[in-house]
């Protein structure tokens, strides 16, 4: 019976000195993180709609804070054919979720992003639904502000954008739709009603500003789908831009969200009462890329020679045949340039979106090129003479 008592009282002393060790699971920290450790980025969630779960993802930029009760722009995003399922995932590959990990310093906002199941469409009133529940959600959850909510999407996330902004047109402070319109593929009878149907969106919609891209050779949206959704709200004297992008097809969207002016045109605009957007219609046509300047002679002998990267590595070599420069790398790969100004270089038959700035010293001798494109930068240096011998 002694025996006993003391194994008792031993156990006892040593779950005492344990107990402290304890203490900060107990509040809540983990080993792994800080005592007030919040997550950011891509987050995953759930909702239930008529005892249905649906898995989605909300992105929290890297400074929302949960304690600073700071209400933040928030955006509903709608991924396209290609990204539906029940994972919750699959729909952050393209489209804005893809521009938030390419640039997020240009997207301070809170993004939800509901997943449509396969076989159905963002147009059906259930996929609505579930897209508002996600919204409302995240809405509260993140103290989001109501009146800078805004609407995206993307080919059918499009389609179903362009519903929602017609059912809800006082919940958007602006919208951006890309490769879609309100003609919907699986519906072919619709296009009977094109002499109607745009303008009962456009008028159900007012001067909400809306933004739509659409690349001139899309084959499967046809671009007359934002041709004619233009006319309706120039016509009702709505706020429409139209950018109509040459020489893309359907997946325009890579380039519409990583346009820099996007970000900036949404935030610019709040859902107040006592404010109403003005009657505004601006079509554009963006070329692939840009015209190209004609240079002399002496102006192109002044690119050739050999560029090293910042390891003193051979990077490029670039030449002159006839009145073309061309790039070829360390691979042996081949590449025509072309100058937009005498300061910068592209690439005709390549990115739209890539760009080479030229250095140049105080005599005007091109000494170092940067590349930028939409995710980095790199630069070489122009071997001098002797370095080449």
């Amino acid at each position: 019976m002694h025996r006993i008592s003391w194994f008792l009282a031993a156990s006892f002393l040593l779950l005492l000195m344990a107990a402290p060790s304890a203490l900060p699971a107990a509040e809540g920290a983990s080993a792994g993180h800080p005592r007030h450790f919040q997550e950011t980025g891509f987050l995953n969630r759930t909702t239930t709609l008529r005892g249905a779960l649906y898995r989605f993802q909300v992105y929290l930029p890297v400074e929302w804070r949960h304690d600073d009760h700071k209400q933040w722009p928030i955006i509903l995003f709608l991924h396209g054919r290609g990204e539906r399922g029940s994972e919750g995932m699959w729909q952050t590959q393209v489209g804005l979720p893809e521009a938030l990990r390419d640039h997020p310093e240009r997207w301070p906002f809170i993004v939800v992003m509901p997943q449509c199941p396969q076989r159905h469409y963002w147009t059906e009133p259930e996929m609505q639904n579930l897209a508002m529940a996600t919204l409302d959600q995240e809405t509260a959850e993140f103290h989001a502000d109501p009146t800078r909510t805004y609407l995206t999407g993307l080919s059918l996330g499009g389609y179903g954008a362009w519903e929602l902004a017609r059912a809800y047109p006082k919940r958007w402070a602006s919208i951006a739709i890309a490769a879609s319109g309100v003609f919907w593929s699986y519906a072919p009878d619709r296009w009977r009603e094109a002499n109607t149907l745009p303008g009962e969106y456009a008028r159900a919609m007012g001067r909400t500003p809306v933004w739509v891209f659409h690349g001139s050779l899309d084959p499967l949206v046809p671009p007359r789908e934002d041709e004619l959704m233009f006319e309706a709200f120039k016509a009702t004297g709505g706020h429409i831009r139209y950018w109509l992008y040459q020489g893309l097809a359907h997946d325009c969207w890579h380039r519409a969200f990583n346009e820099p002016e996007l970000p900036r045109w949404l935030l610019a605009h709040r859902r107040d009462s006592r404010e109403v957007s003005s009657q505004f219609a601006e079509r554009l046509v963006i070329p692939l890329h840009p015209p190209t300047l004609h240079l002399t002679p002496a102006q192109l002998d002044s690119f050739q020679g050999d560029y090293e990267d910042d390891r003193g590595q051979l990077a490029i070599t670039i030449s002159r045949q006839g009145d073309q420069l061309y790039q070829k790398n360390v691979h042996g790969e081949v590449a025509e340039l072309a100058a937009e100004t005498l300061s910068t270089l592209f690439y005709p038959n390549g990115s739209s979106i890539t760009r080479i700035a030229v250095e140049r010293d105080r005599e005007g001798r091109v000494v170092g090129l940067t590349l930028r494109d939409d995710r980095h930068e790199e630069h070489w240096e122009r071997r001098t003479a002797t370095a080449q011998r």
